[in-house]
């Protein structure tokens, strides 16, 4: 069975566009981006007295605290090597407490647990803790991708990137290749041409390690040609279909220009199985296995394997073994298969591979939340995701080329083939949260998760996709115990490379000793180091950036727990360095123990 994309109409052509890479920031926010909202460090505590209400009951002017109240205060903020003072009341009696430091949400938090635990008078004390909105993208036109963030039909994306972007998780998208448009080309990691007739492929040769898309452009003359490969298929200019539904994947986002992906800090690998007049299953099938890291005869091993594959195509007839076996064969290897239901408005469970078990296979809903006229429906539908309807489709990554390559574009797509990497993309917004989550539970999780349709989308799986809902779903996940320092790491060119969280479990060999971790910090994320010596010692703790430019310190006494938190405010992800060195106390593999915790 031959098998051709899913209809993917243009509505609209956008000026070409050239990315601008962001640059490296340690502290702060930039004017053009918004940080994630998460926890931050503070330099405030807030502070309420009981008997505050009765002074407010009286209207008399509440005062900054009792000299012999600070005192006390203060005594417990030194503790972290902090000066207290008052700095004013606000509306509702309390005492907002100004600390000549910041600390981080851990040190904040056992601060304010110490104040209210210190005086039965204390009716509460909480760290005045830094709000930030949910990141919402620069680029320049996230505001047209109503379907990552309209209350309606968007999938609550921003909302999503609060708790996970993607990091460490690659995605398969098994398509038409790509081009390396400059709004995608940065997270693009290599795949493979699987199309084994060179007229298919166009490219002038048959399999070979290029998934680069050439076009794949059927003129009337090849498709009334008589006895040619190409009779018979539809008349159309080149798609780019496979760059478009990478860009909604994995665009590189937060750059200031073009379009947002939903899993920005992912990698996209891809796979080219469609050609001219579409694909073979037999391709299809060798794509699948080889992208979940299966073995393929003559292709080389696949150093980046995917967990998470997005198949945006489909064919009539109902799922063949060929594709079930190689579906199997990625899911026994732990990958999610995201699958397009198809564009005839008909039912799901007569097309290929959208009628395949163990998958998620994925209709469309268009702006207002109701079916997309086209979409395909039925038992074997999990859910809906935006894929466009009428005057409203779906923008991303293209090619301004009508039959060969030209320059970079964005356009606007309407099929279940847009609506499916929207599902991929969440999908790897999950994994990257829950590295050790299974096949299973990550589609049982996007299934439980979907929100209740705001419009009519009858057999449209269990409602339509929540990316925040999703995510959240999978849990807080601790850093993993037991990690041991590997000696020599007393440089920051042998530091020990490390995946966050952690807890890493160190020895301090010598009074001369130092030791190195280091680490990759996604954009938008703030990294916490924890270090915690053993009850006799004095170690100091030091973070660098990619430099080797110091950009955060703790330095506090024997026995004593140094904390430090930085922020990549840049679009991109950098290298952090953590430095541990002896400042008195133990040595040696007993008397010198220290953990250290990296966590975001």
């Amino acid at each position: 069975m031959q098998l051709s994309a899913c209809a993917a109409a243009v509505t609209m052509m956008l000026a070409t566009t050239v990315w601008a890479g962001g640059s490296e920031t340690t502290f702060g926010a930039t004017a053009t981006s918004a940080a994630q909202a998460q926890a931050e460090p503070t330099d405030r505590m807030i502070v309420k007295y009981r008997d505050v209400q009765a002074t407010i009951a009286r209207s008399a002017r509440l005062g900054p605290v009792r000299a012999d109240r600070l005192a006390a205060l203060q005594a417990f903020a030194s503790q972290h090597g902090a000066v207290l003072s008052h700095l004013r009341n606000n509306a509702l009696g309390a005492h907002i407490l100004k600390l000549d430091r910041r600390l981080s949400p851990e040190q904040a938090a056992a601060l304010a647990a110490r104040l209210k635990a210190s005086d039965p008078s204390i009716e509460y004390a909480e760290p005045d803790r830094i709000m930030q909105p949910l990141l919402t993208p620069n680029d320049s036109q996230f505001a047209s991708q109503w379907d990552f963030h309209e209350a309606t039909a968007g999938i609550n994306a921003p909302a999503a990137w609060d708790l996970s972007t993607g990091s460490g998780v690659t995605v398969a998208v098994i398509d038409t290749g790509y081009r390396p448009h400059a709004d995608l080309a940065a997270n693009i990691v290599a795949g493979y041409d699987f199309i084994n007739d060179a007229a298919v492929g166009n490219d002038g040769n048959t399999r070979d390690s290029n998934p680069q898309d050439p076009g794949d452009w059927v003129t009337s003359a090849e498709s009334s040609q008589s006895g040619g490969p190409f009779q018979g298929c539809r008349v159309s200019n080149s798609s780019w279909h496979g760059t478009h539904v990478a860009g909604t994947v994995a665009a590189v986002t937060n750059n200031g220009t073009g379009v947002a992906g939903v899993a920005f800090n992912a990698k996209v690998q891809p796979a080219r199985v469609l050609g001219k007049c579409g694909g073979y299953t037999s391709d299809i099938a060798d794509a699948i296995i080889w992208t979940s890291g299966g073995s393929v005869s003559g292709v080389p091993a696949n150093a980046t394997p995917s967990r998470v594959l997005n198949l945006s195509l489909g064919g009539s007839g109902s799922c063949d073994t060929t594709t079930q076996n190689a579906i199997n064969s990625a899911r026994s290897r732990n990958a999610v298969v995201v699958v397009a239901a198809g564009n005839s408005n008909a039912n799901a469970a007569n097309f290929s591979p959208a009628s395949c078990s163990g998958i998620v296979t994925v209709a469309a809903v268009g702006r207002t939340g109701a079916r997309a006229s086209y979409s395909n429906y039925g038992s074997v539908v999990a859910l809906a995701a935006p894929g466009g309807d009428g005057s409203n489709s779906i923008l991303s990554t293209l090619n301004s080329g009508t039959t060969s390559p030209g320059s970079d574009s964005y356009a606007g797509y309407q099929g279940t083939s847009m609506a499916s990497p929207h599902v991929a993309g969440v999908a790897a917004l999950m994994i990257a949260k829950k590295p050790s989550a299974t096949v299973d539970e990550v589609i049982s999780k996007l299934k439980s998760t979907a929100r209740p349709f705001p419009a009519t989308c009858s057999q449209c799986g269990t409602g339509l996709l929540d990316a925040r809902a999703a995510v959240a779903a999978m849990g807080t996940i601790d850093p993993p115990p037991g990690t041991n320092e590997v000696e020599p790491n007393n440089s920051q060119g042998t530091a020990n490379f490390q995946s966050a969280p952690v807890t890493l479990n160190a020895a301090m060999g010598s009074s001369t000793d130092q030791d190195w971790f280091s680490l990759d910090l996604p954009a938008g994320r703030t990294l916490s180091v924890t270090m915690t010596p053993n009850s006799s010692s004095d170690y100091d703790l030091y973070v660098y950036n990619s430099n080797g430019t110091l950009i955060g310190s703790s330095e506090k006494g024997a026995g004593a727990v140094d904390s430090v938190s930085v922020t990549n405010t840049g679009s991109s992800t950098f290298k952090r360095y953590v430095k541990v060195i002896y400042y008195s106390g133990g040595t040696g593999s007993t008397n010198g123990k220290y953990t250290v915790k990296l966590a975001w």
